[in-house]
């Protein structure tokens, strides 16, 4: 409930202040090249905040007839008023080294004039100021909302720049670019809204300076030139705001100082300081304040400001594309709940677990079943039901997402009063310590009821996967008699792709292998891909197929294991030499041979060691050792010739096979991960990687020795080192 509430305060302020955001924030971007330009402009004199007041003083007593002030701009551009030996009176850029004069100082271009009109007020004086000003309030609220949403979903604050796991592109951006701006931004916003509640008088104004001055004491003895004044020897130009000259020789005018913190009144006589107050706090925050929203003075800071500014339109599209995604998958039903003997009940936080229990029931419906799906926040005692069914996400340190958050409690308050079965399938990451937590919570608490059945084992999906989906389905379907038939991808994510024609240059055949396995070597129209990449192969009037590639040679090779009733495993089998056969490169990039580790374990069961082959073969500095599982030593026969020359060539360490066939004890490639934990380990500690490519059923076994091993061994989570980018996955 309380994640809800920031969710809900994140988007009511977003949505009633997104039009004022959007003008502020193209304006904040137009206005961060003008502090840009000057800083840039010939004007711009380097060095100019070490020279001397004492030496720019000079220098400007010779150029000039008679001068009224001297400037530094918060650009450091260097300025008077004053009268020149022509006689023309002016405000002009100057040298301070020479006293130079370099040009006019002009009003404010008109185009920054415009938008500074229209970023400040928009035109409507104090109206319009308000409604900016409560904008700038209204950004820093977002902010801060926003950095509690980030910590949520982080697992805690020092999670915060952890890696961000990828549901979609909006989200993922949403996120990653939100943590890059989130300084700026809420500095942004911070002193927008201080600047804002000043105007009005919210807080104390700046206030101006009041001196103490005895006239009746001022002296004009002894006279000292203004060159030989303490005060200008010792000051820098980059200490200086303004120095104004006295309007007259009486010795009532004197010099004023107007330096960052302080102004300083000297005798224009004597040179003796006759006051100096420190400016109030207020007036050095209004000032660092307005400095800060504008970037003047700093190049580096105006073109952040820029950039973050920049970044706020797309946070305001990717913010309601979430929404609206969101608010997309509302659940629909065709059947009335009393009358559905299945019950589908989904829990998630962003609404990415929604389309997996739609298809669930979509399947049901066209099995002839009576179905029913909802959020598990509006469970109740449902008549008919036979076999209840939760897919449900985690959200933050193992909790419930926003729409199953009360699930727990409503079943006990209205628990079943006749017998049903159930299945749980919990949605997450494995990048997370609380992998599934809440699901796993939800299938104990079923399974304490009285007149539960467990019809099938809890199982997880990680980061989405499909395939596990697809996998789980399957299992539904023999337990219960019923023939579901989810599409081999999800259709949220089909997408055109460039499709190409790749040419046979060898296979072999799979009636040649024991195990029907086989190898194709295909021509590679690309020279930018890499072993561990995709290739996507579509056999006549099929979906795409996608099989991991290992790159030998600058050609392409596929490992494909034939099935009996496989359409696409046939087709390639029956390919020649010499055809050619449609398919598009996919780029894999999480799936890549890292370029610094000193060691990497790679784990491979059956066809999964086709990367490797690549892998292994293309040099490597560092040590590489490779388990595999498959039936019997005879399976190994086709990939022997690989292995064997990385062997011999030193570019292969260790490869250590598991035959789970072989006639003895069944042998997996957990158990020699098991017998070898130490080794991995260290690997982890040393900042080595883990690779695995294979089955979703062999994953799952080995990220549960794994977690094992890093717990006893290194006292960490697995998913510390997957956040570390040490734990790389490609599993089907």
């Amino acid at each position: 409930m309380i994640i809800s509430i920031w969710r809900y305060s994140h988007l009511i302020l977003a949505v009633s202040s997104f039009v004022f955001i959007l003008i502020a924030s193209v304006t904040g971007v137009i206005l961060a090249f003008e502090p840009v330009s000057y800083q840039l402009s010939d004007y711009k004199v380097e060095g100019s905040d070490q020279v001397l007041l004492m030496d720019a003083f000079e220098k400007i007593q010779t150029h000039y007839d008679e001068v009224f002030n001297l400037s530094v701009d918060e650009n450091g551009l260097v300025s008077v008023s004053a009268i020149d030996k022509e006689g023309n009176m002016g405000d002009f850029y100057i040298n301070p080294t020479t006293g130079e004069q370099l040009g006019v100082v002009e009003d404010q271009q008109p185009l920054f004039e415009f938008v500074t009109s229209l970023h400040r007020s928009l035109f409507l004086k104090g109206f319009g100021r308000f409604f900016i000003g409560l904008s700038a309030l209204c950004l820093l609220l977002i902010a801060i909302t926003g950095v509690v949403l980030i910590i949520k979903r982080q697992q805690g604050i020092k999670h915060f720049f952890s890696k961000i796991i990828n549901e979609n592109f909006y989200q993922y951006y949403h996120v990653y670019m939100g943590r890059l701006a989130l300084i700026p931004i809420l500095i942004i916003s911070l002193t927008g809204t201080y600047l804002f509640l000043q105007r009005f008088s919210v807080i104390p104004e700046s206030t101006a300076v009041q001196y103490d001055i005895d006239y009746e004491a001022l002296s004009e003895i002894p006279t000292v030139p203004p060159g030989q004044f303490e005060s200008f020897n010792n000051m820098k130009l980059g200490e200086l705001r303004v120095l104004e000259f006295p309007f007259s020789p009486d010795v009532e005018d004197y010099y004023v100082l107007e330096l960052k913190d302080r102004e300083l009144l000297v005798n224009q006589y004597t040179g003796e300081v006759i006051d100096q107050t420190v400016y109030p706090f207020v007036n050095i925050i209004s000032e660092l304040s307005l400095i800060l929203h504008t970037g003047r003075g700093n190049i580096w800071w105006a073109l952040i400001l820029g950039l973050s500014s920049l970044g706020l339109p797309f946070f305001i599209y990717s913010g309601f594309v979430m929404t609206f995604k969101r608010r997309a998958s509302k659940i629909k039903n065709s059947l009335q709940k009393a009358d559905c003997k299945y019950i589908i009940l989904v829990g998630s936080e962003t609404g990415t677990t929604i389309p997996f229990a739609m298809q669930l029931h979509q399947q049901l419906l066209e099995n002839g079943q009576s179905s029913y799906i909802t959020e598990m926040n509006r469970y109740e005692r449902f008549e008919s039901m036979e076999h209840l069914i939760v897919l449900t996400s985690t959200y933050g340190h193992g909790e419930a997402p926003v729409n199953a958050s009360n699930f727990i409690k409503l079943f006990k308050d209205y628990t079943p009063e006749k017998a049903f079965s159930f299945s749980v399938l919990g949605f997450g990451s494995l990048a997370y310590p609380d992998f599934c937590q809440f699901a796993k919570e939800v299938d104990l608490e079923l399974g304490m009821h009285p007149l539960s059945k467990r019809k099938m084992e809890l199982q997880t999906v990680n980061n989405r996967s499909w395939e596990s989906f697809r996998q789980w389905a399957r299992q539904l379907s023999q337990v219960d008699n019923l023939s579901l038939q989810v599409p081999a991808k999800n259709p949220v994510d089909l997408k055109p792709k460039k499709v190409q024609g790749f040419k046979i240059i060898s296979k072999t055949k799979a009636e040649d292998s024991p195990d029907d396995t086989f190898i194709i070597e295909l021509s590679n129209p690309s020279n930018k891909i890499k072993s561990g990449d995709l290739l996507g192969i579509y056999p006549p009037n099929e979906h795409e197929r996608l099989y991991s590639i290992a790159l030998i040679n600058g050609n392409i090779i596929i490992s494909v294991k034939r099935h009996e009733l496989g359409v696409c495993s046939n087709y390639l089998n029956n390919l020649k030499v010499g055809n050619t056969l449609a398919g598009c490169l996919v780029k894999n990039k999480n799936f890549h041979l890292p370029a610094k580790s000193k060691k990497v374990i790679m784990v491979a069961t059956g066809t999964g060691i086709a990367p490797y082959l690549g892998m292994i073969n293309n040099g490597y500095a560092g040590d590489l050792h490779l388990y595999w599982g498959a039936r019997n030593e005879s399976s190994y026969e086709i990939y022997k010739p690989f292995v064997d020359q990385a062997l011999v060539n030193k570019k292969l360490q260790r490869f250590i096979p598991a035959y789970s066939r072989s006639g003895g004890a069944k042998l997996y490639v957990q158990h020699l991960l098991e017998k070898d934990a130490h080794l991995l380990a260290q690997t982890l500690k040393g900042r080595g990687i883990i690779m695995l490519c294979g089955s979703i059923a062999m994953q799952r076994e080995v990220t549960n020795v794994l977690e094992q091993i890093c717990v006893a061994h290194n006292g960490k989570k697995l998913s510390y080192y997957q956040n570390n980018g040490q734990l790389k996955m490609d599993c089907y």
